[in-house]
């Protein structure tokens, strides 16, 4: 292993994950949707922490690792909205966070196409939306995610790098494209503030100015 892969696997196992994120993961694998890496979930709870965040939006709830993340780090008020097309992915996230001892009232989970979803929530509404979900989609993501956040919200994305591709110019790949497209934007956009994370599969988190 070359010293960049054994930094990256030392930082990602730098915070050891209880047994109530381990069995979401086990969940996960067997419902063939994939949660963020334990760096990534990790670095969502602190950044949601450091907001001291009190709403949120999730595109793509799986089984519940990255919606334990984010309340884990949300004020003990804070509230959750999640939305994933799967009824299966609802059913064991909300296994996943009666485990992980939050009240239900904590997770509002949407079943439905996000698409369909985002253009019934409240503009200006959110502490924070958190994009995970069908990559092809997220440049239409992007649009609601900036129209939800409240001036001083905060933007993350996860599978910014997507496993290397997006920074190797010969993919071209739908998904690739798409997030490439994606990151681009936010990049340029004048009223948010960028940084790229390298944790798990890359986060992008932005600022709205």
């Amino acid at each position: 292993m070359g010293t960049e892969a054994a930094n990256w696997a030392y930082a990602e196992d730098f915070v050891e994950e209880d047994r109530v994120v381990l069995a979401a993961r086990d969940v996960a694998d067997q419902l063939g949707c994939v949660p963020v890496l334990p760096g990534a979930g990790r670095a969502l709870e602190v950044l949601a922490r450091a907001m001291r965040a009190t709403t949120a939006v999730e595109i793509g709830t799986g089984a519940g690792v990255s919606t334990t993340y984010l309340l884990r780090g949300m004020a003990p008020s804070g509230v959750v909205t999640t939305i994933d097309v799967e009824p299966e992915h609802h059913k064991a996230a909300r296994r996943t966070l009666q485990a992980a001892g939050f009240a239900p009232e904590r997770a509002r989970l949407i079943t439905g196409r996000a698409l369909d979803v985002l253009p019934r929530l409240t503009d200006g509404g959110y502490d924070i939306v958190f994009i995970d979900a069908r990559k092809s989609e997220y440049p239409a993501y992007l649009g609601h995610a900036l129209r939800l956040l409240r001036v001083g919200g905060l933007l993350v994305i996860d599978n910014a790098l997507w496993h290397g591709r997006v920074a190797d110019p010969a993919q071209r790949d739908q998904d690739t494209t798409a997030i490439r497209e994606t990151l681009r934007t936010v990049r340029e956009h004048e009223s948010l503030t960028v940084a790229m994370l390298t944790a798990g599969d890359g986060l992008l988190a932005a600022i709205k100015g």
